[in-house]
């Protein structure tokens, strides 16, 4: 009994260990996030000052109504809104059928079509985004909101499909059976039946889509030079350059905020659903 006591207490006390870490980065992470919540209430004096914590002239909420109209963040807002719900229905609607055929059906060049999708993801956007650019310039479709929807469509598909291949491939063969003795036809079995037992893998791939497009940078830099179709992530970073000559601070906080808020609200919500698709297919599988 004694020694069964031991080895709990030591692994209690590894486990301990191993928290720490992760309990530190929590309370720096909530640290941080809270001083740039209430930098955003305060102004520009209160912020380089040592009583910013006091809110002495108090809560300045009209940072948030100046970022949104006078910064421009509505704009870049709704471009976020338009190209991330545009793109990742797309991503659906293209993977799933995609990953579904490939994981379900033998035919030749099924393994060449899977290795294309697989490698497709180990090439960094840097490498194809010069002669795209060239291409793009050549036909004159800078600054245009359908292609900055199409790239972003076409760059995460591969990952949509090779996320999904592993969720149909765990799903077994006997609803497709059921399905066809009563009479289904194979694409009706798949948006009636498979896709709907897919479900914690769209959501999953969804969320991660959302993530990845809402934060994205680089191609929205290269191609998105107008004002009127930038996204959040370069319109921030031209408002945080413009802050050297206006001052204001607390605007660029609360743009700050409005930015970040609908990603962490997805982590707060689905953190869950995130979790469970995830693993949803390791554990078929």
């Amino acid at each position: 009994m004694a020694g069964d006591k031991s080895i709990l207490n030591k692994r209690t006390f590894t486990s301990f260990l191993g928290y720490i870490p992760v309990l530190i980065w929590v309370i720096f992470t909530f640290v941080l996030i809270g001083w740039v919540f209430f930098a955003s209430l305060s102004t520009s004096s209160e912020i380089f000052s040592d009583h910013m914590f006091k809110f002495e002239s108090g809560f300045h909420f009209e940072n948030y109504i100046k970022a949104w109209k006078t910064q421009k963040v509505s704009v870049f807002f709704m471009n976020s809104v338009l190209y991330t719900v545009v793109s990742c229905t797309a991503i659906v609607l293209i993977a799933s059928p995609a990953s579904y055929v490939l994981s379900r059906y033998r035919f030749h060049g099924n393994i060449l079509l899977q290795n294309m999708f697989t490698a497709a993801l180990g090439i960094p956007a840097i490498m194809i985004i010069m002669p795209l650019f060239g291409i793009v310039s050549v036909l004159k479709l800078t600054n245009n909101r359908i292609l900055l929807m199409f790239l972003y469509t076409a760059m995460n598909v591969p990952f949509g499909v090779f996320f999904m291949f592993a969720f149909f491939k765990s799903l077994s063969f006997t609803y497709e059976e059921a399905a066809a003795i009563d009479g289904c036809s194979p694409i009706k079995t798949f948006w009636k039946i498979m896709l709907p037992l897919a479900q914690p893998g769209l959501v999953t791939l969804t969320i991660f889509n959302f993530i990845s497009i809402w934060n994205e940078y680089f191609i929205s830099l290269i191609f998105a030079n107008r004002t009127n179709v930038r996204p959040v992530a370069v319109g921030l970073y031209n408002m945080i350059q413009s802050m050297r000559y206006t001052g204001d601070w607390g605007g660029m906080f609360a743009s700050v905020v409005i930015v970040f808020m609908p990603t962490f609200i997805l982590y707060i919500f689905l953190s869950d659903r995130i979790i469970k698709g995830v693993t949803a297919g390791a554990i078929k599988g």
